[in-house]
C-alpha cells in the first residue's frame, strides 16, 4: 500500500450525465481496494449524482454497493439545462464538457496528478458547440502538446497478463489511413510507446510488436505496396536506432493477434508474448481489445504531462439509470491512473 500521506490525487469526472457515468463512478468507489492507494475527488452534478444513487439502491441487488455521494470528495458543478436520464442532449453535453474545463485546468495548475475521466458523447458535445473529436483531443489542446497517443490496456482475469495496445492512427475515416501513415508519424508513436513502457512501468528493454497494413502485409507487394515502399525500410532503420529494444513486424494483421489472444486465456504453449503492440488503424486495434477486455480495458492517453486514463465503453444511454452498468473498466481505470503515477519518472506539474 501506499502511504495515505503521498497518495496519487486524482480527479474523476462523470462523463456525460445523462449516461452511466455516474452509476460506474459510484459502484468503483465504493470498493475499498480502489481508493486505498489514491485521493479521488469527483467532477459532476452533486444532485444528479445523489439521484442516481437514490434510484438505483432502491432496485438493485444489496451486493451491488453503490457509495453515497455524500460521503465522497465532489466538486458541484451545476447543469445549465435538464439532465434527462438516457438521453444525450445540449445541456448534457455542456455539462460533461465544463466537467472536462474544471479537471484540466485545476490539473495543470498543480492540484491533480492525474485525470480519470468518464464516457461521453461525441454527439452531445457537438450539440452544445464543442466540436473535438473526443476527450483525447481536448486534453492534448489545453496541455499544449502535439505529440500524444490514445493507448489501451487491459490485464487479463484469466492469467494476469496485460495487453497494451496503442493505435497509429484513431478517428479517421479508413480511406485515409494509408495518406495518414508515415514513417514520421509511426516513429512519433513508437518514441510515444516507448517512453510509456520505461517511464510509468520500468520496462527497458521493451519487445514491441508492429503490425502491417495490408492482407499478409502486403505479401511481397501483391496486396499492396507500403510495407515494401516504406514501412519495412523504416522498421529496419529503427532497429537501428533501438538496438535495446526488440521490434518485431510488420505482422500480418490477422495473425498478429493470435499470440496475444492465447497469452490471455491462458495456453501455455504461447512463449514470450510482446510487452506492446502498434496498431496502424483504429479498428486494427480496437477489435481485438475489445474482444478480449471489453469490460476492462482502459484508454490512457501518453504523452500528456499528467496521467490520464478512461474506462473503454461508451455513455450506454440505453442501461442508464437502470443499475446494471459494469463498473469493472472504471475500477481499472483509476487503479492505472494510480501505479501509472507512483511509476513515472520526473518533476511533478508545476502550478502556472
Amino acid at each position: 500500500m501506499i502511504n495515505q500521506d503521498k497518495r496519487p490525487r486524482l480527479v474523476l469526472t462523470v462523463g456525460d450525465p445523462a449516461g452511466i457515468g455516474s452509476e460506474v463512478v459510484l459502484k468503483a468507489l465504493a470498493d475499498p481496494e480502489v481508493t486505498q492507494n489514491c485521493d479521488v475527488v469527483v467532477v459532476g452534478n452533486k444532485i444528479l449524482l445523489t439521484q442516481v444513487y437514490e434510484n438505483i439502491s432502491k432496485n438493485i441487488d444489496n451486493s451491488l454497493a453503490l457509495v453515497n455521494p455524500a460521503n465522497l470528495s465532489v466538486v458541484d458543478v451545476p447543469s445549465a439545462g435538464e439532465i434527462i436520464i438516457g438521453v444525450g442532449n445540449t445541456a448534457s453535453g455542456a455539462a460533461s464538457f465544463a466537467y472536462m474545463e474544471y479537471a484540466i485546468s485545476q490539473t495543470l495548475a498543480g492540484e491533480f496528478d492525474g485525470i480519470v475521466t468518464g464516457p461521453i458523447a461525441k454527439s452531445a458535445w457537438k450539440a452544445a458547440g464543442y466540436n473535438y473529436p473526443g476527450q483525447t483531443e481536448l486534453l492534448a489542446a489545453r496541455a499544449g502538446v502535439e505529440r500524444f497517443g490514445m493507448l489501451f490496456v487491459g490485464r487479463s482475469p484469466f492469467t494476469g497478463w496485460t495487453l497494451r495496445t496503442l493505435l497509429a492512427t484513431t478517428h479517421i475515416p479508413l480511406r485515409q489511413v494509408a495518406e495518414a501513415l508515415t514513417p514520421q508519424l509511426l516513429t512519433q508513436k513508437l518514441d510515444l510507446l516507448v517512453e510509456y513502457l520505461e517511464n510509468d512501468l520500468g520496462i527497458k528493454n521493451g519487445r514491441i510488436a508492429i503490425a502491417g497494413l495490408n492482407p499478409h502485409s502486403g505479401e511481397m507487394g501483391q496486396l499492396g505496396t507500403e510495407e515494401i515502399d516504406w514501412l519495412i525500410p523504416w522498421l529496419e532503420s529503427e532497429r537501428q536506432k533501438r538496438p535495446h529494444l526488440q521490434l518485431e513486424g510488420p505482422i500480418p494483421p490477422d495473425t498478429m493477434w493470435v499470440k496475444p489472444g492465447m497469452a490471455w486465456y491462458g495456453n501455455s504453449s504461447v512463449k514470450n508474448p510482446a510487452d506492446a503492440y502498434l496498431a496502424l488503424y483504429h479498428d486494427q486495434g480496437l477489435i481485438p481489445v475489445k474482444l478480449m477486455a471489453f469490460d476492462r480495458a482502459v484508454n490512457t492517453t501518453i504523452g500528456l504531462p499528467f496521467v490520464r486514463t478512461s474506462p473503454d465503453h461508451g455513455t450506454a444511454f440505453d442501461i442508464a439509470g437502470k443499475g446494471i452498468a459494469d463498473a469493472t473498466s472504471m475500477k481499472a481505470a483509476i487503479n492505472l491512473a494510480g501505479v501509472s503515477k507512483e511509476n513515472r519518472k520526473g518533476e511533478p506539474i508545476q502550478p502556472t
